[in-house]
This record gives structure tokens, C-alpha cells and sequence, in this order.
């Protein structure tokens, strides 16, 4: 991951993805170092590899991985995060990575907007006002979050109360533990 991404903020949010799909793995008894890798390596060609297509992310990174010989499991699980594939989410693994990513990004721009910028003080309700406000974090698909909860079987705000959780646990790995305020 560290090896193809430059950007700290596109490894932050590979962090703050693991976080949570870690806590799901732990929640549903699941392998969590195989959860933990597909979710820090989900996005790791992105910046070499922006386009959509055979030629872009993550086809290009899922190609690397095979041959580097990573479990057909994650690889399937990273080729079904990018709806534009249509490669459907049929594991428990796929449907989470999927469910966690683009909410990391909601709330981490919650986050980013506070005035102490410390993720232990932000609110589902907070998050609430924020998913409803279009103009709000625009890069983030608010359609994604809904699926995701959706076909995780999580009620939505109960899902997103996960990952805050979730992502509150790692708050300094993050970089959301207030210290961009001071």
C-alpha cells in the first residue's frame, strides 16, 4: 500500500477502511489479518491508476495481486467495491468492504469541518445532518452508503454508528484525534 500510494490522505482512508472492516470481521468471527489486507490494499493503485476500465483501478491492482498470489477471496472483494465492474458482492467480505468504504469518507470529512477536528466528539446525529445535506462532502454517494448497509443486512444509522465506533478506536492512526486543530 505504502509501496503505489504517496497521498496521506488516500492512506488514511485505506486505514480508516480497515479499521472498520476489522471490526466487522471481529463482530462476525471472521479472518480478520484477510479482512484487514483487502481493505489497506482495496484503493493502493488509485493514484497510478485513476481511470475506469482494464487499463485502471482496481483492475490493474487486483492484476498485481493475483500474481503476487493474494487469496481469489480478497481479490473478489476488491473488484466489487468499484460498481462499474459489476462484479457482484457475494461474500461476506465483499458486501463489508464495500458497506464501510464510502461511509469512512463521510465521516471523516465530518471530522475535518469540526473546529477541534477530534472524531471522540462527533455524533451519529451530527452525521445524520451531514448524509442529508448534498452539498456537504459531494464526492461521497450517499446511494453507496444506503447500499451498503442494505446489502450488509444493517440497519443504516446503526451501520454508520459501527464505523464511528470503529474509526473512534484508531483516531490517531487516523490523524482525527484533534491534533490537526492545534
Amino acid at each position: 500500500m505504502t509501496e503505489w500510494t504517496e497521498s496521506d490522505s488516500l492512506r488514511k482512508h485505506m486505514l480508516a477502511v480497515e479499521a472498520a472492516v476489522v471490526a466487522y470481521a471481529r463482530q462476525f468471527g471472521e479472518d480478520e489479518t484477510k479482512w484487514a489486507v483487502t481493505a489497506l490494499l482495496h484503493d493502493f493503485d488509485y493514484e497510478r491508476y485513476p481511470t475506469i476500465g482494464e487499463n485502471g483501478h482496481p483492475v490493474v491492482g487486483v492484476r498485481q495481486l493475483r500474481q503476487l498470489g493474494y487469496p481469489e477471496e480478497v481479490l473478489e472483494a476488491i473488484l466489487g467495491h468499484a460498481d462499474f465492474l459489476e462484479v457482484p458482492r457475494t461474500s461476506l467480505l465483499a458486501k463489508t468492504l464495500y458497506a464501510c468504504d464510502e461511509v469512512t469518507g463521510l465521516i471523516t470529512a465530518a471530522v475535518l469541518v469540526r473546529p477541534d477536528k477530534d472524531i471522540a466528539h462527533l455524533e451519529v446525529g451530527s452525521l445524520k445532518k451531514k448524509f442529508k445535506d448534498k452539498a456537504f462532502a459531494r464526492g461521497v454517494n450517499r446511494e453507496d452508503i444506503r447500499r451498503g448497509a442494505l446489502e450488509l443486512g444493517i440497519e443504516l444509522w446503526e451501520h454508520v454508528s459501527f464505523v464511528l465506533a470503529a474509526m473512534q478506536q484508531s483516531a490517531a492512526v487516523l490523524g482525527l484525534d484533534g491534533r490537526l486543530a492545534r
